[in-house]
């Protein structure tokens, strides 16, 4: 490393002195992120860009088909694939498993566990250990064309007309809102 302060609570001080309203927490971080051997830089010596967008709005890039995306959308996507190989692994393994679902080939889903163990993303791990619980069952899901989704959308359904009512309604207002929402 160059010359300079390389003592954050110094540099904090420093910057507080110039007029720096915002945090010491605010400062350790930015320079955690920044700094090549930070903890949360995993890779040594990359530029850093700014995360282009929340987790919870990656994630639905992650899960929709990429025909569907509109241009911006794709080009978002293409630069968090770049931030860091571990997240275009992610992405991949994460589009085998849509498409097994789409397509419903569930005889590769055994290859595609193997593939998420051997891939080490922890992310993952967790939702391979649940798969293998119920494997038959989710194996059943990814091949056979019945679905239980309309009984589920309408056991969802009667469970949001009972949580509105609780308390304030008899059971025939209940039963009147269920026979006329079903």
């Amino acid at each position: 490393m160059g010359s300079g302060c390389h003592n954050i609570a110094q540099l904090y001080r420093e910057l507080t002195a110039r007029g720096y309203t915002q945090s010491y927490a605010s400062v350790y971080e930015q320079l955690v992120r920044l700094l090549p051997e930070g903890k949360q830089n995993a890779v040594k010596g990359c530029d850093l860009a700014p995360t282009p967008l929340p987790s919870r709005q990656a994630m639905f890039l992650f899960l929709r088909r990429p025909a569907d995306l509109e241009a911006d959308e794709q080009e978002t996507l293409i630069a968090l694939r770049h931030l860091h190989p571990e997240i275009d692994l992610t992405y991949a393994l994460v589009e085998q498993f849509a498409q097994m679902l789409r397509t419903r080939t569930g005889e590769q889903l055994d290859a595609w566990l193997e593939q998420v163990r051997a891939s080490g993303v922890r992310e993952l791990q967790g939702f391979v250990a649940g798969v293998e619980r119920d494997k038959e069952a989710v194996k059943a899901g990814l091949t056979l064309p019945q679905s239980n989704g309309v009984v589920e959308g309408k056991v969802n359904k009667l469970k949001l007309i009972k949580r509105m009512g609780y308390g304030r309604a008899s059971f025939p207002l209940l039963r009147q809102r269920v026979l006329h929402a079903l």
